[in-house]
């Protein structure tokens, strides 16, 4: 449909394969990204995944500092439909009521579940058994709109936010691409969402990073998982800030042991008294060295200077 003119707005590299799509089948005009950001010690200016794409491709790209009042020359293209997938702010009622097929918004969950910035880290956090895309007409509101259409998929036990995170990325794309069709055509359904089973996926704040030895085996397990591989979980060892990216839920039932007391060292991991069983660290960041199988951080330490230690969440 190359005669359909099409704005997206997305961000980071979820977003780039739904960008990648619209752009081998629509005619792609301009495209709405967060500004440059300066990062790392040199402080170098990086261009964001979305922006990358769109350059290589001769689109022009925008960056509002405040899309709210810096929307002008974006509707100066005149788009039939915008697109939005991790934008990253909150599009105006200006923006929202312009295109004729409307504002669209491919969302990392099955909604009313997971509204918010960090849906695909909160359902693995949350202990979701499923978790999908959503393709949605946009309102005011966050992630509140009329649902156009769903895909599901399972959460593995094995999977972290990484490996969601990209399965739901090429999810995203198909789904789109599948729906967007019936949005031109005028036959899209719009299913009002239930506002009783709404539940929210606010950005990852640093506190929920640490580690609380107190909850079950299972809580800490679905942390670690979500939170794979960024921001990771931390916790202090022997006075030593570690991320931890991989465990298991050991057999042993460590409910009658302090909270955080390290149990047993294993060929494989560092085994941690939980609010149930043990908890096995398997991967992980001391502070100041790279990340690395707990197995190499054994074979560099006395093990019974670590057995009877306790783990702390922070310090």
């Amino acid at each position: 449909m190359r005669n359909v003119k099409v704005i997206f707005m997305g961000t980071p590299d979820f977003s780039v394969p739904v960008l990648e799509g619209l752009i081998e089948h629509y005619d792609v005009v301009g495209v709405v990204s967060q500004p440059d950001r300066k990062v790392g010690r040199k402080q170098e200016v990086v261009f964001s995944p979305v922006k990358k794409v769109a350059l290589q491709h001769n689109i022009l790209v925008f960056q509002p500092e405040k899309i709210r009042v810096e929307y002008a020359d974006i509707l100066d293209l005149h788009p039939d439909i915008i697109v939005t997938c991790a934008y990253g702010q909150i599009i105006p009622k200006e923006i929202l009521d312009y295109p004729k097929y409307g504002c669209i918004n491919v969302h990392a969950s099955l909604l009313p579940k997971l509204r918010g910035g960090a849906p695909i880290h909160k359902a693995i956090i949350d202990g979701y058994h499923k978790t999908g895309i959503t393709i949605m007409y946009m309102d005011e509101a966050m992630d509140s709109g009329d649902i156009i259409s769903q895909r599901a998929t399972d959460i593995l036990d094995s999977d972290t936010t990484e490996d969601l995170h990209d399965r739901l990325s090429v999810m995203g794309k198909e789904l789109l691409l599948d729906t967007l069709p019936s949005i031109i055509d005028g036959t899209a359904k719009r299913i009002k969402q239930d506002e009783s089973k709404v539940t929210y996926a606010y950005n990852i704040k640093r506190e929920e990073e640490y580690l609380d030895f107190s909850k079950t085996s299972l809580e800490l397990f679905n942390q670690i998982r979500g939170l794979c591989p960024f921001p990771g979980s931390s916790c202090i060892i022997d006075d030593r800030e570690f991320k931890v990216y991989a465990s298991r839920i050991g057999t042993f039932d460590s409910s009658s042991y302090p909270a955080g007391e390290i149990l047993h060292i294993y060929k494989d991991g560092i085994g941690i008294a939980t609010g149930d069983f043990e908890l096995v660290l398997l991967d992980i960041k001391p502070f100041g060295k790279k990340r690395m199988l707990a197995s190499s951080f054994i074979n560099g330490i006395r093990k019974e200077d670590y057995i009877g230690k306790v783990v702390y969440g922070r310090k």
